[in-house]
């Protein structure tokens, strides 16, 4: 998801949910009185599970004339930035395997978080296309201005967080279960970081306590990094019990100078694994320069495979197939049929992986992805176990979701059932926003 909102913009908003999360229901003990309302300690909030949205989308067959379809593409950037080129590969599989040709798909490249998309809409509308994609979060805005205009077009905000809650019926949701495949990503990451324990190749520098320290590279403070961090943490948790990690935000989805001052901020800190939710090779190119010059650090990457930048330190990176998503919504478009409110699917789906595995992985490690990520399909593995993690020394068992009709008011709907937090449960977006024992946000 790209939210690459002004700062005002994204501190408004925060406080805003701050003050909605405090009067959402009262502490029931005096432990919790000066604790957030809006999670909750065993014995403090009965579950009453709730029907979740429609996450998944069965496939559809081909009944419209696929000759007839013209399609509207709004992209933050192009091919020379990773997350934009996962769409775009995605997007341009699709259509070849639906049989659309290329000059059907009528591309707006590079258009930023402003009234651009509105011009650009207009543009791709005048143009004859009656489907428009965007890719990035702040388009989303811009996207339901266009929707209310122009009914008879269905707009896809990619990566958003308002359909649910507006109920527009040309105006559509769609995610990954990016969370999966970072948990994936963190598991590989633990191998490595055991097997550096286990040859002795760190040092009290590499460790706070008992604890080995990681780092992560994240581009803002919203629940889908922190949703991404915390199932990285996990995942590498799960190999290693005795971690903690910091995080260090870049206020940037994309900046290749920023990335790699904050990856060698935290190298500078001991950590020896640094991972990302950023678009750049920042991180990855200052995790190799410091194994150049002696130092025992390693990279776990996203969007794409980051061995071009660390040849020798990049394990894999975590990822979306966004292909399975534009195969399903083109498919509708052809047909002229509406494309689902809210759509997320992860591994069930093939929609999330992670990239090749680099010579620098730990032995077994194909064959340990391949057993989590089998788990993770067959709900043996949760994400989210809310036995794996603590908040403030404490279990939390009640999580109300975020806020699902766009008013800004928090919604009475527990998360958290059958041990877990429900993530894309009521939205396709990440909602997991809690901040858990053993990570610690540096800015």
């Amino acid at each position: 998801m790209k939210k690459i909102l002004s700062l005002l913009l994204a501190l408004v908003m925060v406080f805003a949910v701050v003050l909605t999360f405090a009067s959402c229901g009262e502490s029931e003990t005096s432990d919790d009185a000066e604790l957030p309302t809006w999670y909750g300690w065993e014995g403090t909030k009965e579950v009453a599970k709730q029907g979740s949205v429609n996450t998944t989308a069965s496939e559809v067959s081909l009944t419209g004339d696929v000759s007839a379809v013209k399609i509207g593409l709004i992209m933050i950037g192009d091919e020379t930035e990773g997350y934009t080129k996962a769409h775009m590969d995605g997007i341009k599989t699709a259509a070849k395997n639906l049989g659309i040709a290329d000059e059907q798909l009528v591309w707006k490249l590079v258009v930023p978080e402003s009234d651009a998309v509105v011009t650009a809409g207009k543009q791709l509308i005048a143009d004859g296309c009656t489907y428009i994609f965007s890719n990035s979060y702040g388009h989303q805005a811009y996207m339901q201005t266009l929707a209310e205009e122009y009914p008879n077009v269905h707009f896809v905000a990619a990566t958003g967080d308002t359909a649910a809650g507006l109920g527009y019926k040309n105006f559509s949701n769609c995610f990954t279960g990016v969370y999966q495949c970072r948990y994936v990503s963190g598991v590989v990451a633990g191998l490595k970081l055991k097997e550096l324990i286990d040859g002795g190749k760190l040092t009290d520098a590499n460790k706070d306590g008992d604890n080995y320290k990681i780092g992560y590279v994240g581009a803002f403070n919203y629940a889908e990094v922190v949703s991404g961090y915390t199932a990285f943490y996990l995942g590498l948790k799960s190999i290693v019990p005795n971690v903690v990690m910091d995080v260090q935000y870049t206020s940037s989805w994309f900046d290749f100078d920023k990335e790699k001052a904050a990856a060698q901020l935290l190298i500078d800190r001991g950590c020896c694994i640094i991972s990302q939710h950023a678009d750049s090779a920042g991180a990855p190119t200052a995790v190799q320069e410091a194994l150049t010059n002696g130092k025992t650090v390693y990279s776990v990457g996203y969007n794409v495979s980051m061995l071009d930048a660390c040849p020798d330190g990049a394990l894999t990176s975590a990822t979306n197939n966004w292909f399975v998503y534009y195969q399903y919504a083109l498919a509708c478009a052809i047909n002229g049929s509406d494309i689902a409110t809210n759509w997320a699917a992860g591994y069930e789906k093939e929609a999330v992986t992670t990239t090749e595995l680099g010579k620098a992985c730990a032995a077994g490690t194909a064959e340990k992805v391949a057993e989590v990520v089998a788990d993770i399909k067959s709900g043996k593995i949760k994400v989210f176990d809310t036995s794996k993690f603590t908040v403030g020394g404490k279990n939390v068992t009640w999580c109300y979701a975020t806020d699902t009709n766009a008013d800004w008011t928090n919604d009475a709907n527990n998360v958290i059932s059958d041990g877990q937090f429900l993530e894309s449960y009521v939205q396709a977006a990440p909602a997991f926003a809690l901040r858990i024992d053993g990570i610690t946000e540096l800015n």
